[in-house]
């Protein structure tokens, strides 16, 4: 199978870190690739209609995306329940935290189209504004209502990459929240996230 993948892409790393965790990452051709709203990639086009990665390339060529359901197909080949809980509370509160992950990092590229990708005269504060406020209720919630604790499920994965993510790009200080913080900085400590590392910048 071959990865379509991002070196600064949260939600490419996080299906490389679920495929380490599940031990099937040497299973994948990882194949880098630059994506941008303004810059189209047409093999990544060819794949996904979107122009986004992550795409995994199945070997009969078909094409799967995006993240989350590269993870569930991932999840299912290693024997399915592993990261992805099969029925019950457990599935719903790891499904959760995936989307609220998910919904982070989909917050960050807004706000960092708004202090840094956009020409400065087109850029307009208050959404700025309105985007940092969201990630700041996003740490609050996490710190006052989620687990962190007990089997790590893709929920786990999904929000360490989008907060590794922030800290890569300098978006959001959520070091105030010190359970949130102090278990960001053991998961980062895991193999799967130390080969997996961001690195690059973004081409426009």
């Amino acid at each position: 199978m071959k990865l379509y993948y991002q070196t600064h892409s949260p939600y490419a790393r996080k299906v490389l870190v679920l495929a380490h965790e599940l031990g099937i990452a040497s299973s994948l051709e990882v194949i880098h690739h630059e994506t941008s709203p303004t810059s189209p990639n047409a093999t990544i086009y060819q794949a996904n209609p979107l122009g986004k990665v992550p795409v995994l390339m199945l070997p009969d060529d078909s094409a799967l995306f995006d993240s989350i359901v590269i993870c569930e197909y991932l999840d299912d080949l290693s024997g399915g329940g592993k990261f992805i809980p099969a029925s019950g509370p457990e599935r719903y509160k790891a499904l959760r935290l995936q989307a609220l992950a998910q919904g982070m990092c989909d917050v960050g590229i807004k706000l960092r189209w708004e202090v840094e990708r956009r020409p400065e005269a087109l850029r307009y504060p208050a959404y700025a504004d309105g985007q940092a406020y969201k990630l700041k209720e996003a740490y609050r919630f996490i710190e006052e209502h989620v687990d962190l604790n007990g089997p790590i499920t893709v929920g786990h994965i999904a929000l360490a990459t989008a907060l590794d993510w922030i800290a890569f790009r300098q978006l959001s200080d959520f070091s105030a929240q010190a359970r949130l913080s102090e278990w960001y900085q053991t998961f980062c400590q895991r193999a799967s996230m130390r080969a997996t590392e961001y690195s690059g910048q973004t081409h426009d």
